[in-house]
This record gives C-alpha cells, sequence and structure tokens, in this order.
C-alpha cells in the first residue's frame, strides 16, 4: 500500500509539475505577444544571431521542443530557411537547460532567520499568493498573464516538493538502490532517458524527475550521466512528430534536432567512456545532487552547440541528403525562385520594378493555367494524389497574389508617372482575377474530392454534356492567358463573347440536367455536384473576361497603339455576334440554343 501511495503522490508531483512549466510557459509568450515568433524569424540573418535567438526563446517559454516546433513551421511555410533554422535550433538545445537551475530553487532550504525566507516553500507561497492577486485584481491582460507565470511557477515548484518528498524514503530501499544501480551500464541508462522523456514529452520534466531522484542521495554520477544524454535524445520524439505531414524542409529541420543531440551523445558518451577506461575517473562513483544534474546538462549541450556551430552547411548538406527532394519537390523549387526577382532595392527603380513584377505575374498566369487544367482532370479521375497536387499549387498562386500585392503597393509609395501607374493598378487587377480562378479552381477540386467520397457518378449523358463544357473552359482560360502572356489583342478582344457562350453552355446544361432529374435519370447528389461545376466554370469565364479587359486597355492607354495590326477598341454587335456564333458552333449540344445572347444582353446580366 505504501508503495502505492508513494507512486501516485510521484505520478501527482510529476503532473503538477508539467501544468506548472505549461502555464509559465503560456504566460510568458502572452505577455511577449507576438514578438516571441517575429524575432524568431527576423532576427536570424546570421547563424549566430539564430543560436543566440533560440537560446533566449527556450529560456522564456521553457521547452526545446516547443522552440523547434515552432521553427519546423517557419521553415515548412517559407518565412525561415533551412540555414537559419540550424542556428535557432542550436540555441534551443542550449535554452532548455536553463530549466534545470530553475529547479534548483525547489532545493533551497532553511532552518531560521533570512535562509528560511529564501527556502523553496516560501518562494513557491510568495509566488502564489503573488499571481493570484493579479489574477483577481488586475484588468489589465498583460497583469493577468503575468499572473499565470507567477502560478505556473509556484505549481512546478510544488510539483517539483511533492516528487522529492515522494522519492524521500527510497533512500532507505535496497530494492531502489540495486535498481537504480543498473542504470550505471551506459546502454541501460541511456535507453532509460530516451524512454523516460519520449513518453513524458519534455526534455525539462526529465531532468526534473532524474533531480528529485538525486535527493535521495543514491544516485551517482555514473547513472545520471547516461541518463542524462539519452534525456537530449529522447526530446526529438516531440519534434518528429511535428514534422509529419510538413514538406521537406520542414522534415530536415526536425531532424537536426536530433542529429545535434545524438551527437552529443556520441561525443560525452564514447569521449567519457573511452578516456575512463584508461584514467579510472574518481568521481564516477560520487554522489550527485540537483546542481550537479543541471550542470552537467548545460555543459554537455553548450559543449556539443559549441563544437557544431562551425559546420552548420555541413549539417544542412547532411539533412538534405538523408532527406532527399523528390520531383515535386524541386518543382516547387522552381516554382518559388519566380519570388527572387522581387528584390526590394529595385523599388528605386519603377520601371525595373515593374518589368521585374510583370515577369512574376507571367509566372503565376502559366501556374494559373496548369492549375485549371489539372483540376478539370479530376472530373474524369480522381485520385488524392492528384487533388492534393492542385492544393498545393493552389497554395503557391495565393502566395503569388501576397507577394505581388504587397511589393506593388511599396512600389506605389514611390514617385510614378502615369504611365507607370496605370500599369501599377493593371498589374494589381490582374493578379487579383488571376488568384481568384485559381480559387474555382481549387472549388472544382473539391467538388470532385466529395462526388469521390460519396461514390457519386454521373450519368452518361451528364457526363457527355459536361465533356463538352470542360473543353469550352479550357478553350477560354488557355485563349485568356495567352493574350495576357503574348500581348495578343485580337485573342483578348475575343474572350467577352467567348465568356458569353460558356454561360449559355453552363444555362442549358443545368435545365437538361433538371430534365433528368424530374425523369428519374439523375439524383438531387449528381445534381448538386454538377451545379456546383456548372457555378466554378461560370466564374472562371468572368474572370477571364476582366483579364482580357485589362490586356484591352492597356493598348488603349498606349500612345503607339495604332502600330497594331488590330485597334484596340470595342467590338461592333456584328463582330461580337460573329466571335460567339463561331464559339457556339464547336460545341454541338448547345446547337438548340433558340437565341444567341447580345451585347446587350450580357451588359443587363
Amino acid at each position: 500500500m505504501d508503495t502505492v501511495v508513494m507512486v501516485l503522490n510521484l505520478l501527482c508531483g510529476v503532473a503538477l509539475f508539467l501544468y506548472g512549466m505549461s502555464l509559465m510557459g503560456d504566460g510568458l509568450k502572452r505577455v511577449a505577444g507576438d514578438k516571441l515568433e517575429s524575432f524568431l524569424y527576423k532576427v536570424t540573418n546570421t547563424p549566430l544571431k539564430g543560436m543566440l535567438l533560440g537560446t533566449i526563446v527556450t529560456s522564456v517559454i521553457q521547452s526545446s521542443s516547443a522552440t523547434t516546433v515552432m521553427v519546423v513551421g517557419f521553415v515548412n511555410s517559407g518565412m525561415v530557411t533551412l540555414f537559419q533554422a540550424i542556428g535557432i535550433i542550436m540555441g534551443a538545445n542550449i535554452g532548455t537547460s536553463i530549466t534545470g537551475w530553475i529547479l534548483c530553487l525547489s532545493y533551497v532550504q532553511g532552518s531560521g532567520g533570512i535562509t528560511k525566507l529564501l527556502s523553496s516553500a516560501t518562494i513557491a507561497a510568495t509566488a502564489a499568493i503573488a499571481g493570484t492577486l493579479f489574477k483577481m485584481l488586475s484588468k489589465r491582460s498583460v497583469k493577468k498573464h503575468l499572473g499565470d507565470i507567477l502560478l505556473g511557477f509556484a505549481i512546478l515548484m510544488t510539483g517539483m516538493q511533492m516528487m522529492s518528498a515522494a522519492v524521500s524514503p527510497l533512500r532507505e530501499s535496497k530494492v531502489f538502490i540495486d535498481a537504480i544501480t543498473m542504470f550505471s551500464n551506459p546502454f541501460l541508462g541511456i535507453g532509460l532517458g530516451i524512454v523516460m522523456t519520449a513518453i513524458l514529452q519534455s526534455a525539462s520534466a526529465s531532468i526534473g524527475i532524474l533531480q528529485a531522484l538525486s535527493v535521495t542521495g543514491v544516485l551517482t554520477f555514473s547513472t545520471a550521466f547516461p541518463i542524462i544524454l539519452g534525456i537530449g535524445v529522447g526530446a526529438s520524439c516531440p519534434v518528429l512528430l511535428s514534422a509529419i505531414g510538413a514538406n521537406k524542409n520542414g522534415q530536415r529541420s526536425a531532424l537536426v534536432y536530433l542529429i545535434i543531440n545524438v551527437f552529443g551523445m556520441i561525443l560525452w558518451g564514447g569521449g567519457f567512456y573511452a578516456l575512463n577506461s584508461f584514467l579510472h575517473f574518481s568521481f564516477v562513483n560520487s554522489i550527485v545532487g540537483p546542481v550537479t544534474i543541471a550542470l552537467w546538462n548545460s555543459v554537455i549541450r553548450i559543449v556539443a552547440g559549441v563544437l557544431l556551430f562551425p559546420f552548420i552547411r555541413s549539417i544542412e548538406k547532411l539533412v538534405c541528403r538523408l532527406i532527399r527532394d523528390s520531383a515535386e519537390d524541386l518543382e516547387d523549387m522552381q516554382d518559388n525562385a519566380d519570388f527572387d526577382l522581387l528584390d526590394e532595392r529595385l523599388l528605386t527603380s519603377p520601371t525595373i520594378a515593374l518589368a521585374q513584377s510583370n515577369r512574376v505575374i507571367e509566372g503565376m498566369a502559366g501556374k494559373v493555367r496548369k492549375n485549371v487544367g489539372r483540376s478539370l482532370n479530376l472530373i474524369h479521375q480522381f485520385t488524392e494524389k492528384k487533388f492534393s497536387k492542385v492544393q498545393r499549387k493552389e497554395d503557391l498562386i495565393d502566395k503569388y497574389e501576397s507577394k505581388l500585392g504587397a511589393y506593388l503597393m511599396e512600389l506605389s509609395k514611390s514617385e510614378l508617372n502615369s504611365r507607370q501607374t496605370r500599369e501599377l493598378t493593371k498589374d494589381l487587377r490582374i493578379i487579383s482575377d488571376l488568384e481568384r480562378i485559381g480559387d474555382y479552381a481549387s472549388n472544382i477540386a473539391y467538388v470532385t474530392q466529395q462526388l469521390f467520397e460519396d461514390g457519386i457518378s454521373f450519368s452518361e449523358a451528364a457526363m457527355h454534356d459536361l465533356n463538352t463544357l470542360i473543353e469550352a473552359e479550357r478553350d477560354i482560360v488557355n485563349h485568356t492567358i495567352r493574350s495576357f502572356l503574348d500581348s495578343d489583342l485580337e485573342t483578348a478582344m475575343s474572350i467577352k463573347p467567348h465568356a458569353a457562350g460558356i454561360t449559355s453552355l453552363c444555362e442549358i446544361l443545368k435545365a437538361r440536367h433538371i430534365g433528368r432529374l424530374r425523369r428519374g435519370e439523375c439524383t438531387l447528389g449528381q445534381g448538386a455536384g454538377f451545379n456546383d461545376l456548372l457555378n466554378c466554370f461560370d466564374r472562371i469565364a468572368s474572370h477571364c473576361v476582366a483579364i482580357s479587359g485589362q490586356v484591352r486597355r492597356s493598348y488603349q492607354a498606349n500612345p503607339d497603339y495604332h502600330v497594331h495590326s488590330l485597334k484596340a477598341r470595342e467590338l461592333t454587335e456584328e463582330e461580337y455576334q460573329r466571335l460567339y456564333n463561331d464559339f457556339i458552333e464547336q460545341y454541338d449540344v448547345i446547337r438548340d440554343v433558340e437565341r444567341p445572347i447580345s451585347m446587350e444582353d450580357e451588359a443587363v446580366k
């Protein structure tokens, strides 16, 4: 029964310790707001700054795993490069050892006078009272978060005291002494450290438990040392788990954390035990306490970080070899190369900056055209892999709009002439329409995914109609992008009547599908998916008209436009109708149209 009570008290102490550390870290992050994350990915232009920043941030939030998981997220989103991340992770590995020194305060005891006031019980009580007052009486959120920090610290200290009190009777247990002596075997000790930290998901918690065990007076250096080495490696588990689903650079960042700790384990384990076999260090069997454990935990991590620091580039190459880029990853890298053209140093030269922006917009247009094609292909053959690629490319298209929009807005603050202002305005509108086309391509992919998951397929008649519309949609998107990329005015002028043809086609196909529903040839589930697809097709065509309008207006604003074979002007009614009819005749499903849509009809719509 005594053993059960002791185990429960120990686990209760561990729970309080973990909760206190979490509460304290969350409070510190809230007090700092978003500054911690902002500094983490902005003030890292050199490895040394990254290492120092990683150390400081981890000291604040009390978790190297949390810092590294944060960094994995930054690398995954492209905010931080892998090279920058390695320095931050090295610093995080050092910063987590600060917690061990804070925990040493819980072992400060005193019998009277000033020493009594500095005891752990007094410190915990003072922090708890102050924290409660801040939480209950303060109206400002910053002070309330400060109360969380103090309460977290008090709970953490209380947890440590409970762990120490729970294991204190073990100093007289021969079974415990024999068991703890078994872990003086380096391999068993390292294994225990890895398993314990993997389960607790916290190196600080494992060090805290080890410090609590040290108060029994039976923990020797030979037992504690290999466990400390294993704790560093075990702390990599939550980081590796966070990299599941991340891109290759995010996975490499997580692997860096493991490599650093494995290096420290091999360096210290191999070096120490090799030397001890010859020199027979006298302190190996000496009793260790909380301070000694905190000291060795810091020394191991600091030395490993300092020795590895000059080899950051080598570590980067190593993880890139261990986690190689696939063909898709190389494609993504090539896609992101466009963003290098948006150099802020060129903002002082608007002509060059606009030319660079146009090159990036051309890259965006090409990717939008390809993604529309991918989404249309999903209607015929859906696979999760192809669906994921559509969504991945949609994220890239959104990134184009974000970066181009920010760059052009910065450029708008420069002194621009009237022509440059018109061009900048045109570019902003075009990237907005391109992004919307990308959104509707993504919507088409989601509709096809839902149909696939629900096991819904269209009837032969519905699929025949849909195939006709798919070809018309490919046609208008390809012509729109080509008119923009090649500054093809003649093609741009044909987009509006072609879009009217797609609208007519969508209306007829909806009417035909309603007829099939009434006759019981199709189900409501098929009808909903069919209708959603038609709406996406119609909206894409509308944005194609908007882009072609920008191409036409760019010619009209150009004083030299008359040198082109076709002048930039609005189509006559006859020309509009001819282009509309030519488009209609390509698709036999629409031959029963009673009356073509005229320019006036389009204007009313």
